[in-house]
């Protein structure tokens, strides 16, 4: 809807006294140097008030005045609000502040769009909560609606315990998709991050804080093992290699498997070196195993030269060859007495 909101404001503005006209102004930040780009923030009533050397009641007092003098002008203007109540209807009857301003009158006519909400009857303000983001409503019994929808979607990802995109939630019968997308932005537990998924906002995939968990959330995004300089480009400028090098190796959600190169643990990475890779496997398999069964599995968890695992199983401190030429863990030779071993 292509509209001149601030024409609109400024001609129901018009007719004020003077005082009431300065207070609404300010009170809603409508002057031109308010709303243009970077312009100031709605004043405080106690600001206003030091301004005219009254009292915050009698700034509060004056101001609701000139608002009930302009409620009675804006039958003119019904098409207008029978937009914003067709936008906030689409939205399940509601809609976050900060969204619904930028829908309704894009970055140019936000403190306008507030102010003519506010006059409007139809639409009742909710304000921040601890749990809830502000966001206006054309049915006050919505938000009965979307905190259910809300506490079904957290139960969803708790159950689950990973972020999930939107088509992954079964959509109530009674909701559109839109009306469940809406009710999700006004929750404060609940965020989308910048690939569209779903999560709790201190899983570190939605609300990434500090250079690990802005690791952790590169990792998620490529399914691949990296090497710390590669992670560090792709966090951003911010991000110093030697720094992501350093918070890798001290959180144990990371696996060195190569020279540089990490991967996470979630994905089946065990830690350890070389050798402790070795023992792992021979003690799994619980027998001797050929060199080259070794080296297939190895080559599953690390990154590295097939030189590099052969001379590992060629210490003797560690590993000993069977007549066969198989190769078996000493740490099992302790319990197990049964195999012959020659010096290899």
């Amino acid at each position: 809807m292509d509209t001149n909101y601030k024409k609109i404001c400024s001609e129901l503005l018009k007719n004020l006294p003077e005082k009431q006209k300065e207070i609404i102004l300010r009170r809603f930040a409508l002057s031109a140097e308010a709303s243009s780009e970077g312009g100031a923030e709605r004043e405080t009533l106690e600001s206003i008030g030091k301004s005219f050397g009254i009292t915050r009641e009698r700034v509060r007092q004056i101001g609701n005045d000139g608002l009930l003098k302009l409620r009675e002008k804006i039958n003119s203007y019904q098409k207008i609000f029978e937009y914003f109540t067709d936008e906030l209807k689409k939205n399940g009857d509601l809609k976050r502040e900060e969204i619904l301003l930028s829908q309704l009158g894009g970055d140019n006519y936000r403190p306008q769009i507030f102010f003519l909400l506010t006059l409007g009857d139809a639409f009742q303000r909710f304000s921040e909560t601890k749990e809830l983001h502000s966001f206006w409503t054309v049915n006050p019994d919505s938000l009965n609606l979307a905190k259910e929808t809300i506490a079904s979607f957290y139960e969803k990802l708790k159950e689950i315990n990973r972020p999930i995109r939107f088509e992954e939630y079964k959509i109530p019968a009674k909701l559109t998709a839109r009306a469940v997308g809406s009710f999700l932005e006004i929750s404060k537990i609940i965020q989308k991050n910048q690939e569209d998924f779903y999560g709790l906002k201190d899983w570190p995939e939605i609300n990434p804080r500090g250079v690990k968990n802005k690791a952790y959330v590169v990792f998620k995004k490529e399914s691949r093992p990296l090497h710390f300089m590669d992670v560090a480009k792709l966090i951003g400028p911010e991000a110093l290699p030697q720094t992501v090098h350093n918070e890798l190796i001290k959180d144990s959600r990371f696996v060195l498997v190569g020279r540089g190169l990490y991967a996470l643990k979630e994905w089946g990475y065990e830690e350890g070196q070389v050798k402790d890779i070795i023992s792992k496997i021979l003690k799994t398999a619980g027998k001797p195993l050929p060199k080259e069964e070794i080296l297939e599995e190895v080559m599953k968890q690390r990154m590295v030269k097939e030189n590099t695992i052969f001379l590992n199983l060629n210490n003797k401190k560690y590993f000993l060859k069977t007549p066969e030429g198989k190769y078996i863990s000493k740490d099992i030779l302790r319990s197990r007495s049964k195999y012959k071993i020659q010096k290899a």
